[in-house]
């Protein structure tokens, strides 16, 4: 696994950014990882395409494009992915912060808070550290704290029992046994398996699943597999239901998502 560095202007250990908000962006290959490390301001990582994801405490915060993830301040993190990756961080002075979550969470990119990353991306660095770069960023900032907060993307539980299951279902994605069987198959009932789902995910299995086999098609179609292919191997009796499923829940299609990730790739 290959390890990362930010490649900041600034070492870790700096109490202070050198301006309020910095902006950078970065390529990395699958399997990269950020050792943990901690900052005295705040971070959003975006990813424009791949999924990157955030260890914090224990949580796990998984992100695929149309989420990001914000950091508060001296917060112990590591980050990772996958795939390879196109992605940004924001990064956001300790003041800041106050009108920011307190707590680590992903948060809903609008296509307004996307078309500005992208611009950002676009621009040189000296563009982005000039007077006009500094408003682009300070409106980016506002339209993060209007965002809503959903939590992890792909949220993750340590009871034993839901615990098993979804690490079944990530190893099986396209597996479609009902809720019934899988609490079965960990000595459980339904019912009790949906309780701790809904405490634990805040969302139904089924829900989880969904999501969990969105995450994983976005990963095949970069890697250039067809739909059709996706949609059996994840358990859907067709394209149709497949493309449907992953517009409700992406925003896109899958073709539509597969340009956006190409382009974003081929920007290297």
């Amino acid at each position: 696994m290959p390890i990362l560095s930010p490649k900041l202007d600034v070492p870790l250990s700096s109490p202070h950014l050198p301006v309020p908000i910095m902006f950078r962006s970065a390529y990395v290959p699958a399997e990269g990882l950020y050792p943990q490390h901690q900052h005295a301001w705040g971070e959003f990582v975006y990813s424009f395409s791949g999924v990157m994801e955030v260890k914090v405490a224990g949580h796990h915060y998984l992100a695929p494009p149309q989420y990001g993830v914000w950091l508060p301040p001296n917060l112990d993190h590591v980050g990772l992915n996958r795939q390879e990756a196109h992605h940004a961080s924001l990064y956001v002075s300790a003041p800041l912060c106050a009108v920011l979550p307190a707590e680590p969470c992903a948060l809903t990119v609008s296509p307004l808070a996307r078309a500005l990353l992208e611009h950002l991306h676009a621009q040189s660095v000296r563009k982005t550290a000039s007077e006009a770069g500094a408003r682009l960023l300070q409106v980016l900032v506002d339209l993060l704290v209007a965002a809503p907060r959903v939590g992890s993307y792909l949220p993750t539980s340590d009871d034993p029992a839901l615990g098993s299951v979804l690490r079944w279902l990530e190893a099986h994605p396209g597996d479609n046994r009902p809720v019934p069987e899988l609490a079965a198959q960990v000595h459980t009932t339904e019912r009790t398996l949906m309780r701790r789902s809904q405490r634990d995910l805040g969302m139904g299995l089924l829900q989880w699943r969904q999501r969990l086999r969105v995450v994983k098609a976005m990963a095949l179609l970069e890697r250039g597999q067809t739909v059709e292919t996706i949609a059996l191997d994840l358990g859907y009796g067709s394209a149709s239901a497949f493309i449907a499923m992953f517009k409700r829940l992406a925003g896109t299609t899958p073709d539509e998502y597969r340009k956006t990730a190409a382009g974003g790739i081929k920007g290297n």
